[in-house]
């Protein structure tokens, strides 16, 4: 992971005053920081039986996949009001900078699912939450969480009881 965190750029002040942006576009950009995360992503879900990874818009889409991909399941998009085409479930959470809701079709997960939710960065875990809380609203088998970066001074990880299974390649 050293050669990952070596890739990631850091943008201070942004999106606000104060606030230190991890932006993972620059390791996306190049292929053995890709190659690693992908690789070390699935590693940890190898064994697991999961079915289904939902990736949480925009940037939880691009790991997302991948590891969907790498672990023969199918990807679930959880997405912002308006964005998906048929029936939906949603749960709306405050952020940071306001509220903010998410969304899944009504039938991309069933009881039989084992589910892995991703997204790029554990900040304060207002959408993961929510978004949790809408996967388990469909009572799939098992879910798993998971980030490529966790800031761990902002406490994000507080949100899940001490049961649920939250993992972190990189804890700031």
């Amino acid at each position: 992971m050293e050669y990952v965190k070596s890739k990631i750029r850091e943008v201070m002040d942004f999106p606000t005053k104060g606030i230190n942006f991890y932006d993972l576009t620059t390791a996306f950009k190049d292929p053995r920081a890709l190659h690693i995360i992908g690789w070390d992503l699935s590693q940890l879900y190898r064994d697991k039986g999961v079915t289904k990874v939902v990736g949480v818009e925009s940037r939880g889409f691009v790991f997302g996949s991948i590891l969907a991909f790498e672990l023969g399941a199918g990807f679930v998009p959880a997405r912002k009001p308006g964005k998906l085409p048929a029936e939906t479930v949603s749960a709306s959470f405050d952020k940071e900078y306001g509220k903010d809701t998410v969304e899944i079709h009504r039938d991309a997960i069933t009881t039989d699912d084992v589910v892995v939710i991703h997204d790029d960065v554990l900040a304060t875990g207002g959408t993961m939450a929510a978004t949790y809380e809408l996967v388990k609203s469909f009572n799939p088998r098992k879910i798993y969480i998971n980030f490529i970066i966790e800031l761990g001074a902002l406490k994000g990880r507080s949100r899940f009881d001490d049961g649920v299974d939250v993992k972190s390649l990189i804890v700031y």
